[in-house]
């Protein structure tokens, strides 16, 4: 049988891809920490281009997605998807991220983290981290049962048939259920917290109904009755997902970079991805594809058919990807005496698929090459790094070596606690340990996460050493990618008072991604029929100049010495289906930041306009597409010439930005927004003279309602510094603030769901200033 080679690279995503679906051969789910989930449209094939819509977001990161077949009663199918909020969210595909779901259903008090619907799609399961899973009938959408006496985290859910439940849970344990919510057993599966199931397709060579997965790298097939059948092992680190293939095969993934194929008891094929952790696979059951979701942010699509395999340019740059991935070497087993050269790679075959091998090269370095069955040859996969502390030396904890062990103060008058990591962890899975170990609230995650990324600065995968500066202080984008070289290096420490004296910007971009998806959008508009919109070879070729310069320079005044370019995005921004405007609006907020830009002139007005036409132009605009051009409104700020048009357009901007975010949980556009109101309050109090009363007074007006009904973090702390730094302009402004829109009050309200430190300083600071 064929190897599987990669199909599409699908990436959207801003931040890790933690849960996929696989509905059919023409669509895609995926559900990210970065708030959203996206249903990706198969537009054209051979090779297959997929087109990214938001199909739900939430206030804080999802974790996973199923999907419900099509039905009498839901011919579309529905989307079913949930994380953090402890919400799901269930809606059709066809509806807008803006419009009503089909239900919510309530009932975890923790992060939701497995979903799975029976297979005549008559219920719904679901596992959380509060200990348990749940029942809820499709059409009744209220819990019917809930399945109690778990341990720990119900990190896998299986609804094996109309009336059997199985789960996985953290404590080490799988248990089976009836519908009604009723134990039927329970037995130890493995010596580490069960991670995933899945149902083993009929006439699997064990005999076995269903298999699960584990931290310790095990895939064990199982008899309902809970006789274990066999064990499959290969992988190197913890399995986070299973699916099973038509062909009766399994797809599993994990923290060891590798998605695997199994037949019978052997693993036949190792994909090895340019990321840590490869969260999740799926199976399209139609034609025997497979999706992964991983933390670099990308979905990606394999296939064995020659038909759906991706053009030349996708495959060099997966490859390529892999090939200059960094490879911690604790997470092999390196013996720096005996290695061997790379004669070994021509004279040595491997023993089993994905075997791992690491070769002293001539110049003295490492590098990692795995054992391809399939092709019979090694494969490079990444070059080994020496990623341990700042020490070089490891620190011993319980019997085992870490990077690093920190003292965590969690409670006064009581001993620190022992945080220990090595830098090959994820900091989110070693932060979930820590607090699951500590019985510590979930709430304390994203903190422990936090300190984790700032302790271990230099020593993390993929990461350049810090640097100073940076061009966002508060690091809306310093979240954890793993082995992302493409992420900005961890910007300086925020300011520690008030006012704000710099302009902020919103600069990371990944450019050949974006000239990429120009590209395919490109083709399939002349695929159907509208030649006159897609690029012609000239546009092309201005394309191309654009975007060597603003990814050899990034956003600088250079890229408008390339004639025609500022021209062609903006025919993108306001010529192409609404749909489509996407990347040209990502390009834009970048080329925004050049004096000549500000000072653009259109027949459909100055670049203020243009924007707003572009991102603005449907009764329902997209929240991406609005997130995009209230980025750029920020970049404005970056010039002279940019600053004097934010003044002479602050109505437009300010009627754009409060209409955008009075209902939205979007974070990204969040962020995007209140950047904006700290590069106003920074302009207003540099040049006091540009400050309009009334615009002022518009602006507290929208922050003191930011800080009232939003809770992530980034939001309201940049909400706080934009408040602080405009209070400082004169005491009448303050009395309004005070009197008028209370500022005060909606300061209380931040701080009461506050638990980041930086908000109770900047708040404490403004309280100051209010006396």
């Amino acid at each position: 049988m064929a190897a599987y080679k990669i199909s599409a690279t699908l990436a959207e995503h801003e931040d890790d891809v933690r849960g996929v679906a696989f509905p059919s051969s023409k669509a895609v789910l995926s559900a990210s920490r970065d708030g959203t989930v996206r249903l990706w449209k198969l537009l054209s094939e051979n090779p297959p281009v997929f087109d990214g819509t938001i199909s739900s977001h939430a206030g804080s990161w999802m974790n996973t997605v199923a999907y419900l077949r099509p039905s009498t009663d839901f011919p579309d199918g529905l989307i079913i998807s949930s994380g953090k909020d402890v919400v799901i969210d269930v809606r059709q595909p066809t509806k807008a991220a803006e419009e009503d779901a089909e239900a919510l259903l309530l009932g975890h008090s923790r992060d939701v983290c497995a979903l799975d619907i029976d297979p005549e799609g008559k219920y719904i399961v679901s596992g959380s981290w509060d200990h348990d899973a749940r029942i809820f009938p499709v059409g009744k959408w209220e819990c019917s049962a809930v399945l109690r006496g778990h341990e720990g985290t119900v990190w896998a859910v299986l609804a094996y048939d109309q009336d059997t439940i199985v789960t996985g849970c953290a404590d080490q344990k799988i248990r089976i259920f009836n519908k009604s919510g009723k134990l039927l057993q329970s037995f130890q599966a493995s010596n580490s917290p069960v991670r995933a199931l899945c149902r083993l397709p009929t006439g699997h060579p064990s005999g076995g109904d269903f298999a699960s997965a584990d931290n310790d790298g095990a895939i064990r097939l199982w008899k309902i009755s809970g006789q274990q059948l066999g064990e499959l092992r290969g992988h190197e680190s913890f399995i986070y997902s299973l699916a099973a293939l038509p062909s009766g095969e399994l797809v599993s993934s994990g923290e060891d970079r590798t998605l695997r194929i199994w037949k019978g008891n052997q693993c036949i094929q190792t994909i090895t991805h340019p990321a840590i952790s490869v969260w999740a696979v799926a199976v399209c059951a139609e034609n025997g594809d497979i999706v992964s979701g991983a933390s670099d942010r990308i979905v990606r699509v394999f296939t064995r058919d020659p038909e759906r395999y991706a053009n030349a340019e996708t495959t060099a740059l997966f490859e390529d990807a892999v090939k200059a991935s960094s490879i911690p070497q604790q997470t092999l087993d390196v013996n720096k005496e005996n290695m061997p050269g790379p004669e070994f790679l021509t004279q040595k075959s491997g023993t089993k698929d994905g075997q791992i091998v690491t070769i002293r090269e001539l110049d003295g370095s490492v590098t990692a090459h795995s054992w391809s069955s399939g092709q019979g040859e090694w494969t490079l996969v990444g070059t080994v790094v020496d990623a341990v502390g700042s020490s070089n030396k490891k620190t011993e904890y319980k019997g085992k070596e870490y990077d690093f062990v920190f003292d965590v103060d969690m409670e006064d008058g009581k001993p620190p606690l022992k945080l220990p990591y090595n830098v090959s962890q994820n900091p989110y899975d070693a932060a979930t340990k820590f607090i699951q170990n500590n019985e510590a609230p979930i709430t304390y995650l994203e903190q422990v996460a936090n300190f984790i990324i700032q302790n271990t600065q230099g020593a993390t995968i993929g990461q350049s050493q810090a640097q100073t500066g940076g061009s966002d202080p508060w690091g809306s984008e310093n979240r954890y990618r793993p082995d992302q070289p493409s992420a900005p290096t961890v910007p300086a420490a925020p300011p520690k008072s008030l006012p704000q004296k710099e302009y902020l910007s919103i600069l990371v971009a990944r450019v050949p991604l974006i000239q990429k998806k120009i590209g395919e959008l490109s083709q399939a508009l002349v695929a159907s029929g509208q030649k006159d919109l897609g690029l012609s070879p000239d546009e092309v070729s201005t394309l191309n100049s654009l975007c060597k310069n603003l990814d050899t320079s990034g956003a600088t005044a250079k890229p408008q010495s390339v004639q025609g370019g500022l021209d062609l995005i903006i025919k993108l921004v306001t010529t192409w289906p609404y749909k489509d405007r996407m990347p040209g609006l990502d390009l834009l907020r970048l080329l925004i930041i050049a004096p000549d830009t500000a000072k653009f002139d259109h027949p459909g007005g100055n670049i203020v306009d243009l924007l707003i036409v572009g991102a603005v132009e449907t009764d329902s605009p997209a929240e991406n597409h609005v997130m995009m051009a209230i980025r750029a409104f920020a970049n404005l700020f970056s010039s002279t010439e940019g600053r004097v048009l934010a003044i002479q357009e602050f109505e437009k901007i300010q009627d754009t930005v409060s209409t955008a975010i009075k209902s939205s949980t979007n974070r990204n556009l969040l962020v995007a927004a209140t950047t904006v109101y700290i590069n106003y309050a920074v302009l207003f109090l540099s040049d006091k003279d540009s400050a309009s009363f009334e615009h002022v007074l518009a602006i507290v007006d929208t922050l003191s309602k930011i800080l009232s009904s939003q809770a992530d973090s980034e939001v309201v702390f940049r909400a706080l510094v934009a408040t602080g730094t405009i209070l400082y302009l004169d005491d009448e402004i303050k009395s309004a603030a005070k009197e008028v829109y209370g500022v005060e009050k909606s300061i209380s309200t931040a701080l009461a769901k506050a638990t980041d430190p930086r908000i109770k300083n900047a708040a404490r600071e403004i309280r100051e200033l209010l006396k």
